[in-house]
């Protein structure tokens, strides 16, 4: 904060003053403060200083005066005032040449000039200016703050900041997308974020005038195909949230109302985010919600529920398949600490709705999804009759990407689709609920399982509640059970082989690798334990339903 050396020349008390050099630079050079100095300068004056001298001590050595001068230069001081008439008769040619080839204010002020009153009007000057900076800035962070809290837009943001700093602004979010430009150069931006080719240079320490303000140690430097521009991290809810983009001409442009305003624009865009955040995780919240109640309650799809639907961006009168899927990876299975799964639930979450995004947009097909206790429920828009190539084409693009990113990532998939009437979005949705539960139940975790290929086990599953049932499947496969367990083979695996070949015995053998006599001895042992012939079809048919039975996992010991 100051004013220019304009302002001080301009001044009652300078009327008398002559500016030797530097003239041409009155209107760009700041003065922050004003002080008296005579020798040694040593480190007693500062940058954007505007210092007053009488010579005194040097009046009969021209050597020792142009070295003080020198030292004032050096130190970043804004100019000079000599006080001749006394020690300094008049300005010596030397000092003048050494003003000019560092382009530095030098001016002249008669003796009887007190330093007093001139110290007393720029102090004045310097505090009505810093004043007027600080109202200025306190009434931009007023409009500002409003302009968020109205539902401005992140535009409106950057057209109060470019209207009082008058230097291009951009806003970029945490995805590098361009949310808001004014006057900003788009090549620059483009190579920033990655969009296009150029060459980038980040500065260890950025080249700016006031290292003392507060917004310095966050700001970002960088050279772009040899164009300057600086850069403010956007942080809300400690999250970054996107950056504050700016190219003035100069880093002189870079004043401290400059930098103030700055400030007051980063929190106003934080404000902005995190008011946008508020709105998309309701949004968010609604829509699971929604897609909750249609794949669990059992309603009718009535005229509300339809106009609900489409207020939340979805149609309800299309045809949907429903998946849901069921994810496994190494990291959360080490994860022992709650938070941890939790984050890597979240994480997870984000990479498997970007994509399901992304499949949608590439097929052309609606979708609603959500996440239930660390599951995915997805509704795919699909054809009727080949709803089974739509999910299959849809999944083969989701995992593949997926895999891409996640390495280590398992998936099992149940899929349901109701063509009958009532509400068809609960029952796809019930029927992929089962068929994923049959399959991890039968074969273990992994693969797709439409609700069709197990509708012998859904048949199956609802026997298990008859405990007689139960009791006549223990009583004939407990011995099976008992002898892989002591022996430590796989009597079971081996039966179901051989039903699976109808019975033959050399591919049965094959697929078990195993010598046909091994297999016969097994397949004897299997009649011996379970009491049951292998070519009688009833006794066959009973030993394949209680195994059935069995491997659903409905009532293991």
């Amino acid at each position: 904060m100051g004013i220019v050396m304009e302002d001080i020349v301009d001044l009652k008390v300078m009327e008398e003053a002559k500016v030797i050099t530097g003239n041409q630079h009155l209107k760009d050079t700041t003065v922050e403060w004003v002080s008296v100095i005579e020798v040694p300068v040593e480190n007693f004056v500062r940058k954007h200083e505007f210092v007053l001298t009488t010579g005194i001590g040097c009046a009969d050595d021209p050597i020792l005066f142009e070295k003080f001068v020198q030292d004032v230069i050096q130190s970043g001081a804004s100019a000079l005032t000599i006080a001749t008439g006394r020690h300094i008769t008049n300005v010596p040619e030397r000092i003048v040449e050494v003003a000019e080839a560092s382009d530095f204010i030098l001016i002249e002020i008669p003796w009887k000039v007190r330093f007093s009153d001139v110290i007393q009007d720029v102090i004045d000057a310097i505090s009505r200016e810093n004043e007027w900076e600080r109202e200025k800035a306190e009434q931009l962070r007023q409009q500002l703050t409003d302009c968020v809290l109205s539902g401005g837009s992140l535009k409106d943001i950057l057209e109060l900041l470019h209207r009082n700093i008058k230097i291009p602004v951009a806003i970029s979010d945490q995805r590098q997308i361009v949310r808001a430009n004014y006057e900003f150069d788009t090549d620059v931006i483009d190579v920033l974020n990655g969009h296009a080719e150029g060459d980038i240079k980040k500065l260890e320490q950025p080249e700016v005038p006031l290292e003392e303000h507060p917004l310095y140690h966050h700001l970002d430097q960088y050279y772009v195909n040899d164009k300057t521009c600086y850069e403010l991290s956007i942080f809300s809810n400690d999250k970054k949230q996107g950056y504050l983009l700016f190219k003035p001409k100069k880093p002189e442009d870079l004043t401290w109302l400059t930098m103030n305003v700055l400030e007051h624009g980063l929190t106003a865009c934080a404000l902005y985010f995190l008011t946008e955040n508020a709105i998309e995780t309701t949004e968010i919240r609604l829509k699971d919600n929604f897609i909750l109640d249609l794949a669990k309650e059992k309603q009718e799809l009535t005229t509300k529920i339809l106009s609900k639907g489409e207020l939340l961006g979805y149609d309800l009168t299309k045809s949907y398949a429903c998946i849901v899927g069921d994810f496994q990876t190494v990291d959360l299975e080490e994860h022992e600490n709650d938070r941890s799964m939790q984050s890597s639930l979240h994480s997870l979450n984000y990479y498997v709705q970007k994509e399901i995004t992304h499949a949608s947009q590439q097929l052309g097909r609606k979708t609603m999804s959500t996440f239930d206790d660390g599951e995915v429920i997805i509704y795919l828009e699909t054809d009727d009759f080949a709803y089974q190539e739509n999910v299959n084409h849809f999944l083969d693009m989701v995992e593949r990407r997926l895999h891409d990113q996640l390495t280590n990532l398992d998936f099992a998939w149940g899929v349901g689709f109701h063509r009958g009437d009532g509400n068809v979005f609960y029952e796809s949705y019930h029927q992929a609920r089962t068929a994923l539960d049959i399959h991890t139940r039968q074969y273990g975790f992994g693969e797709r399982t439409f609700f069709e290929e197990t509708k012998v086990n859904h048949l199956l599953l609802m026997l298990t509640h008859d405990r007689e049932v139960v009791r006549h499947v223990q009583e004939i496969l407990q011995p099976l059970v008992d002898y892989d367990h002591k022996r430590k083979t796989d009597l079971i695996q081996t039966f179901m082989t051989y039903q699976k070949y109808k019975g033959n015995v050399s591919q049965t053998a094959r697929a078990l690798n195993l010598h046909r006599q091994s297999l016969l001895y097994r397949l004897r042992n299997i009649e011996k334990l379970t009491k049951l012939s292998l070519v009688d079809a009833d006794d066959s048919f009973l030993l394949e339903f209680s195994v059935r039975l069995w491997m659903l996992n409905q009532f293991r010991d």
